[in-house]
């Protein structure tokens, strides 16, 4: 079976792999800009990472758990024609987290600046004093690379441009992010505290560059939020938006193949036959992707041994718990950091074993959120770092699970969650090897490729992939990189490509087609 696009109609056909964030949020742009859209998911519903697992009454955040600087979204619901605040509930939390150290302190990160002074004080009060130094710089900093991340690099070229040249020091300081903290601080505790956000990249400190202490920085400034409902909510709105817009979805709908001919992408090829696009936008792991569903004679620069040979991020160990009773000492977000945190990191990236100490981070929504578990139960999402797949790394039998899950609830008890064993009513795990099997992630690298200079930019894989015509990437695997906020304006990026590169179609198009209004009042149709 084969479809041809739609004469009728006579809108560009866009086929989007895959219905996580990015590709949700490249379904409403695309749709509102005139095109005909639908998105393939193999999975039973849309959110990717972002799809929340649910059974006996409890609902947990899959992926992604601190929703940060929504404004990015807001701005895509906006240039949508919805309003996201009248579609979801975003609770910003007063508390932010608390960081555990694991010979104490435990410090309560507050939103209120004269709080997080107090807390800082307990590990330094000089480097309580040089809070107002690393925010006032961080911000200045986060204005100058901002307009950087909101566009394309796809090439060297674009490393010329008037605003990089600005940010050029904000962006490649000769620092990594912990030594870019010791210009503030001189408790590597106090580091800790503003750089554990690298973990947010699948990346050490110690070794990711300087530039992102911007990510400590964004939840001070901008807050974390909590979607009520999880993140499915939203990622629910976005899919209501969608349909809205026209978009269509074919969910248990695995794709198997990017079609390409001639160097261009040409549609998608599932089980039940071939669908031909004008565009594919890929919106599945980078890497797993590139290696399963598009031929290697149709890559030139993203071969399997030049993907084989970049950086990952780090993988996790899993553990969603439905526990019977509640935790209201604790706070929503608990980042435990075990006290040897080089010999933690250094056990991650070695990938071999488990670590003897590790830090994990719990969520504990039902603090803020108690609608995710039946009434006097609790929900908690457990996760724990762990080196991604690789020759001669661990190996994820039953053995080494039980060991994982054993090694975790003992951490746990240690952290104040008390014994656990006996209250789990329903529990899940996923390991390094199921990110990988079941959800597709190259080696079970949650974060995708890791954020090194040499895989940023003009060196990350581009959003106009340039290997192939007509084909786009949108998800972490792209520019401007990984997090919920910078996916949805890599999405944006790829979406303004993608439609002024249709509207150049469109200008040399006959001239009985370029007289269609459509062509006027929507650059993709």
């Amino acid at each position: 079976m084969t479809r041809s696009a739609d004469q009728a109609s006579g809108s560009r056909q866009i086929a989007i792999v895959g219905a996580g964030p990015g590709g949700l949020a490249a379904a409403m742009l695309l749709a509102q800009a005139g095109c005909d859209v639908t998105v393939y998911e193999r999975h039973n519903k849309v959110g990717g990472r972002s799809a929340a697992i649910e059974k006996d009454g409890f609902r947990f955040d899959r992926g992604p758990t601190f929703f940060l600087y929504p404004q990015v979204l807001r701005d895509i619901f906006t240039q949508c024609g919805f309003d996201l605040d009248s579609m979801i509930t975003l609770e910003r939390l007063d508390n932010l987290y608390d960081l555990a150290f694991e010979n104490g302190p435990t410090l309560h990160i507050a939103r209120d600046r004269d709080r997080l002074r107090r807390e800082i004080s307990k590990l330094d009060a000089g480097d309580a004093t040089r809070l107002d130094s690393f925010f006032a710089d961080n911000r200045r900093k986060f204005d100058r690379v901002t307009p950087v991340l909101q566009r394309a690099f796809g090439g060297v070229q674009d490393l010329l441009r008037l605003d990089l040249l600005t940010a050029l020091p904000a962006i490649f300081p000769p620092r990594s992010v912990d030594q870019e903290l010791l210009r503030y601080f001189r408790d590597p505790r106090t580091r800790l505290a503003f750089s554990f956000q690298s973990k947010y990249l699948g990346m050490s400190p110690y070794r990711c560059p300087g530039l992102f202490t911007i990510l400590g920085f964004m939840e001070h400034e901008f807050g974390i939020f909590h979607p009520i409902g999880g993140t499915q909510s939203v990622v629910d709105a976005m899919h209501h938006a969608a349909c809205a817009l026209g978009v269509r979805f074919q969910l248990d709908e695995a794709v198997r193949e990017v079609c390409v001919e001639k160097g261009r992408a040409t549609g998608v090829r599932l089980d039940s036959g071939t669908v031909t696009a004008d565009a594919v936008v890929i919106n599945a792991d980078f890497a797993q992707a590139m290696t399963t569903l598009v031929a290697p004679d149709a890559r030139h620069r993203w071969t399997d041994k030049a993907i084989g040979r970049k950086k990952y991020s780090c993988s996790t160990f899993m553990m969603y718990l439905g526990i019977e009773g509640t935790f209201p000492e604790q706070a929503h977000h608990t980042v435990v950091l075990s006290s040897n945190y080089n010999q933690n990191l250094s056990e991650i990236e070695s990938g071999h074993a488990l670590p003897g100490r590790p830090s994990f981070y719990v969520q504990n929504a039902g603090r803020t959120d108690p609608s995710l578990a039946p009434p006097g139960h609790s929900t908690l999402y457990v996760l724990m770092p762990l080196g991604h797949l690789r020759d001669g790394g661990m190996i994820w039998c039953d053995e080494m699970i039980a060991t994982a899950r054993a090694l975790i609830l003992a951490r746990l008890k240690e952290a104040g969650f008390g014994d656990l064993e006996p209250r789990i009513r329903f529990e899940k795990i996923i390991t390094p090897q199921d990110w990988e099997t079941d959800h597709d992630i190259y080696r079970g690298a949650v974060f995708n490729l890791a954020h090194t200079f040499g895989q940023m930019l003009h060196r990350r894989p581009h959003n106009r992939f340039e290997d192939i015509d007509s084909l786009y990437l949108v998800g972490g695997g792209t520019h401007p990189g990984s997090g919920l906020p910078v996916i949805f304006e890599g999405a944006r990026i790829s979406c303004d490509l993608l439609i002024d590169d249709l509207s150049r179609v469109s200008a040399h198009a006959p001239a009985e087609q370029r007289s269609d209004p459509r062509l006027t009042e929507f650059p993709c149709s």
